[in-house]
């Protein structure tokens, strides 16, 4: 049974690298039934950004990429744009850590521009590193973290956030803290999320489950907001990693095939739940066919 035609099929989360596949990767989402990407920036070059300047490039690279495929395939694309937030940790050793805190908030004030400029829909990834840092630069990130819901908060856009595993506890104090910055939790996306919960479990913030297939099968039919994603990471050196870019339109075609009501599941992930947590529907772009 192939995809209704007027189903938009939304990976939420990937990102994409000149060096790597690039617009043929997006090609491959397409010819399998993809028509959505949230594309989310990502250092190209050997070491992380270490100024403003540095991100204002990387940014460019990603709205380039998004242009390119727009143009050379019928898949839309939304931007997704922030400094990394491990990026702070090693900009520390090689700045200070005063100096790697100004440039990251400075970086992240970029961000919330592109998006009041309509050049991005989200910030992201922001967060906080998901591995054991120094005190002080641990009590750096947090302030970060912070100032991010902030940005976000000014310029009324999601904030996609990237962190180790949520409990139910780290749901409620992620929802906590985007309530002291002003940012509601449905504006907050927890992004790579590997285990169901429930939107009660959550407090509000929406998930954005890793595209595996026993998670999937879990989820689907569930009350969102919720998003599928694959992370894909677009590295020759790690080929399908996290997920291949066309998994999320496979995915979406077994529920259609397997469900008399598969395409209505759908509807909740690929539109709904944007509808939600952006305040917009996806729409397929004219001449979009399917295989």
């Amino acid at each position: 049974m192939p995809l209704p035609s007027d189903l938009p099929v939304v990976d939420h989360h990937c990102h994409l690298s000149p060096h790597g596949e690039g617009v043929a990767a997006a090609r491959r989402f397409a010819a399998t039934g993809g028509t959505h990407l949230f594309l989310a920036t990502q250092n190209y070059e050997a070491d992380p950004p270490r100024s403003v300047e540095d991100y204002q490039r990387q940014f460019e690279t990603t709205e380039a990429l998004a242009r390119q495929i727009r143009a050379e395939t019928p898949v839309e694309v939304y931007l997704v744009v922030a400094p990394y937030p491990v990026d702070l940790v090693s900009a520390a050793a090689a700045l200070g850590l005063e100096k790697a805190a100004r440039v990251h908030a400075d970086a992240l004030d970029l961000a919330g521009r592109w998006v009041r400029d309509r050049r991005a829909v989200a910030l992201g990834e922001v967060g906080l590193p998901h591995f054991e840092v120094a005190p002080d630069v641990a009590a750096a990130c947090g302030a970060a973290f912070d100032h991010a819901l902030e940005v976000a908060r000014d310029a009324d856009c999601p904030a996609i956030v990237h962190s180790a595993d949520l409990t139910i506890d780290g749901y409620r104090e992620l929802a906590a803290r985007g309530a002291r910055a002003g940012l509601p939790s449905g504006r907050l996306v927890k992004h790579y999320a590997r285990h169901r919960t429930t939107p009660s479990e959550r407090a509000g913030v929406a998930a954005s489950y890793l595209a595996r297939r026993p998670l999937v099968q879990e989820v689907v039919g569930d009350p969102g907001p919720w998003f599928l994603e694959t992370d894909f990471l677009d590295d020759r050196s790690r080929p399908g990693a996290v997920l291949d870019l066309a998994t999320v339109p496979r995915r979406a075609r077994a529920i259609v095939e397997g469900s008399s009501d598969g395409a209505e599941q759908l509807q909740g992930p690929f539109v709904e739940s944007i509808e939600a947590v952006y305040g917009w529907r996806p729409e397929i772009r004219a001449g979009n066919g399917r295989p």
